[in-house]
């Protein structure tokens, strides 16, 4: 296997979570993700919300990182 060919596929972020409160007595999960290479920030509301903000922002990566043919 050639290693010089093979790209990395590790990225670093920051999650940041708060609990943010919406009307007296109501809260909502909020939460922040940030590449740490780039400083790009995208913004999340909820856990369920997390998952594919994640997969989305590894994608994009991928296809910002692949050569072009």
């Amino acid at each position: 296997m050639d290693i010089s060919n093979t790209r990395s596929r590790s990225h670093l972020f920051t999650v940041r979570v708060w609990e943010e409160e919406i009307e007296p007595g109501v809260s909502e999960l909020r939460g922040k993700v940030q590449l740490l290479i780039s400083g790009e920030v995208r913004y999340f509301r909820g856990w369920a919300a997390l998952v594919p903000l994640l997969v989305a922002l590894l994608l994009e990566l991928d296809s910002q990182s692949e050569p072009n043919q």
